[in-house]
């Protein structure tokens, strides 16, 4: 079965996230974009899985529906492709001290069950640590204890490192990682099977590094609100169960992880060396140049994606053989916001997203990925162009940098 899934995302009871963040909310907006499976972020919180008890009931192995039809599936009057599937699985910070340096390694865990949830929560609250204050919990013991914990309690438990090159809570980040996977798990580095490539990094960036060659890579929204779902997802090609996709993280290919939807990775926002504070950004070779130093305030530059990534490769470009395939993707927000020259959360584009969307009766990733252009082309001969555009990747970029996301245009000034 072909489907797309979207992993890493938050719930109401992380910090800097939307009170939206339901699950009626998710399910309606995965449906919209043409999500068949979500997780549903934030696993580890008590308050949330109280939640997903009482909100969700089993449907194929190891995956839950919502027990009642949601009010915000029917926001859109369209018959939706999709039936929506959630797995549990949130995100967790683990600060720590090793070998002399600060750790901040944030990972994504997946549980094949609510009864191996308990046993997780109930187990780190017998050590003392505070599960309660943030759906994203900070635990101050070592990554690799942690994988050690999970592995104990079940064995269907996976962890899959976050967001791997973030400057400032990655297993490889400039500011507080490893050189390498087997430097921060150690003895247990043979249970890593995949790894989360992040908003700042695409697999092509990330298979320069020949480090990397043995671990299959994904790439999830990290959404904190509903609308941002499947900004980065994951085509999957398996059975559709807990097993089938864990079995597909091992084992990549035809039969099983069959590509990623990525941002253009110059729009995350640690993709260039910078100093967002005096406004500055550079290239890793303008950075070297400035021997990391801020021109402006002579402060140290915080070291981007790129940089990061060039330090540990091996490789001029990267490895092609048997790869997923990898597609990178505008939203369509962000796509009819350029169009009218108006800001993405505006009720212009909010009314023209909806209107696209009933029109052409299709979900929001199927339109920017296979949709044919003719049929858009009738209705909406802007949006064909600049679809045409994306998938042609001719597009119009200024990197993102210490913080500060990018931009990515279609058209040149004047054009429109």
């Amino acid at each position: 079965m072909r489907f797309l899934a979207d992993f890493h995302l938050h719930s109401p009871f992380s910090r800097a996230t939307s009170s939206r963040m339901s699950l009626e909310s998710l399910d309606g907006w995965a449906r919209i974009k043409g999500l068949a499976l979500v997780g549903t972020g934030d696993v580890s919180h008590p308050g949330w899985t109280t939640e997903l008890g009482k909100k969700l009931a089993p449907a194929e192995e190891g995956f839950f529906r919502l027990r009642h039809k949601s009010a915000a599936s029917s926001a859109f009057p369209f018959r939706y492709r999709t039936a929506v599937r959630f797995v549990l699985c949130g995100e967790v910070s683990n600060v720590y001290r090793y070998n002399g340096r600060v750790r901040k390694i944030h990972s994504l865990l997946f549980f094949p069950g609510l009864a191996s949830v308990r046993r997780f929560q109930n187990k780190l609250e017998e050590l003392g640590k505070n599960i309660r204050s943030d759906g994203r919990p900070i635990l101050g013991m070592d990554v690799r204890d942690l994988l050690e914990m999970c592995l104990d309690i079940s064995p269907g438990i996976r962890l899959v490192p976050a967001h791997i090159w973030t400057p400032w809570f990655s297993v490889l980040g400039a500011r507080s990682g490893f050189d390498s996977i087997r430097d921060c798990f150690r003895d247990l580095s043979g249970h890593i099977h995949a790894l989360e490539t992040g908003l700042s990094s695409d697999p092509p960036m990330n298979r320069r590094c020949s480090i990397l060659d043995r671990y299959t890579l994904i790439s999830n929204s990290d959404a904190h609100s509903p609308e941002k779902l499947g900004r980065e997802a994951n085509i999957f090609n398996c059975e559709f169960s807990y097993p089938g996709i864990m079995q597909a993280l091992r084992h990549p290919g035809d039969r099983g992880l069959a590509g990623t939807l990525e941002f253009f990775p110059q729009e995350g926002k640690y993709h260039y060396d910078g100093h967002r504070k005096c406004g500055i950004r550079l290239s890793p070779r303008e950075a070297l140049e400035l021997n990391m130093i801020c021109p402006r305030c002579q402060k140290p530059l915080t070291m981007g994606v790129a940089h990061r990534v060039h330090q540990l490769a091996d490789r001029s470009s990267p490895r092609r053989a048997e790869e997923p395939d990898c597609h990178s993707l505008i939203g369509l927000t962000e796509i009819l916001s350029e169009i009218h020259r108006t800001g993405p959360g505006s009720q212009k584009v909010h009314r023209c997203y909806r209107e696209v969307l009933e029109k052409l009766e299709t979900t929001e990733l199927d339109l920017l990925l296979t949709h044919p252009l003719e049929e858009i082309m009738e209705s909406f001969p802007l949006l064909a162009e600049a679809v045409d555009r994306m998938r042609r990747r001719q597009v119009i970029i200024s990197e993102g940098y210490d913080g500060r996301y990018g931009t990515v245009r279609l058209f040149q000034p004047g054009e429109l």
